[in-house]
């Protein structure tokens, strides 16, 4: 039982470190894109940014310094950051390490390539300003890696538990980044043009780092709308990073972990089906109201989810 639930933890958190070094190449990316079209605010283009990741405290002891060549390295290369880039392959090359008897080898293969080529880059990328170069690379690195196991991991209990864990990872992403967009947003400000065009460009940049910009456009057929955004970003069940579609396929992971083990861990799924409950019947101006903290729970209702995943299955004796 131990081995067994050594193996679950590990592809567990393959499938979160995975993702989460997809998200922050995505966010790192958006943000340097949109910092060079914000002509003399690059500056309070990364703010934000480092609010949604956190480590302020850590970085400006390390750099003495805020700023955008020191967020870029301290999310990109620094492994120092537990939430950067090089540390999110780090962490996942080391768990795949002890399943390499367990898993494809093209799977093995490809989360050695990444770590090759993404961890032991250093500030000179910032130098010759390839940062676009490098977000690319880890970006389409992960989705290399979640498309060769999707197409050769076996669906047993290790397929679910690494979905599962990508999932998780997926959602609690998308809540702080919306979090952090909508804290940011200075309605009194919005009357000034000028203000205007940057809170849209914000908004922007918050649709193409989840790759949900031309989806948007598609769906809705009106302007950068922030309510719009945040209810397709939430609650549209189709679109494959919104909150809700995550939350749906991470009950569908623990759904099927569940066949495995009939009822031996009932408030993991119940845990599970109440997001989902909340997700599908929630209007998203109660989830946006100001004065309802909506997305701080949800958040909770993921990190819950989380902790009874950890508590289930990953601390047996």
């Amino acid at each position: 039982m131990l081995l067994l639930s050594r193996l679950a933890e590990n592809l567990f958190w393959i499938g979160r470190y995975v993702e989460r070094a997809e998200n922050t190449a995505r966010l790192l990316n958006v943000n340097y894109s949109a910092s060079l079209e914000m002509a003399g605010r690059a500056r309070e283009s990364w703010r934000p940014l480092l609010e949604l990741t956190g480590g302020e405290a850590q970085l400006r002891a390390k750099y003495g310094r805020v700023d955008a060549r020191s967020i870029s390295a301290w999310l990109a290369f620094d492994r120092d950051n537990p939430s950067s880039i090089a540390s999110s392959v780090l962490h996942a090359r080391e768990n795949a390490r002890g399943l390499r008897d367990r898993i494809p080898s093209e799977m093995w293969e490809a989360l050695n390539r990444t770590y090759l080529n993404v961890c032991f880059q250093d500030e000179a990328v910032l130098a010759r300003d390839g940062l676009f170069e490098y977000c690319v690379e880890a970006r389409d690195a992960a989705q290399f890696f979640f498309g060769i196991a999707f197409a050769t991991l076996p669906r047993d209990e290790g397929w679910s538990f690494m979905r599962a864990g990508q999932m998780l990872e997926r959602g609690d992403n998308m809540l702080r980044v919306l979090q952090s967009r909508h804290r940011s947003v200075d309605t009194q400000a919005l009357a000034d043009p000028k203000q205007r065009a940057l809170q849209d460009l914000r908004w922007v940049s918050v649709l193409k780092g989840a790759s949900a910009y031309e989806a948007y456009r598609k769906r809705v057929h009106v302007g950068i709308d922030p309510i719009r955004i945040g209810e397709f970003l939430l609650l549209d069940e189709f679109f494959p990073r919104s909150v809700r579609y995550s939350a749906e396929n991470l009950h569908d992971a623990l759904a099927q972990i569940d066949r495995w083990h009939p009822g031996a861990h009932p408030e993991v799924l119940r845990l599970a089906r109440w997001l989902v409950a909340r997700l599908q019947y929630a209007r998203v101006a109660d989830i946006l109201d100001e004065d309802n903290p909506a997305l701080e729970e949800l958040l909770g209702d993921f990190n819950r989810v989380g902790a009874a995943i950890d508590a289930a299955f990953f601390q047996q004796e």
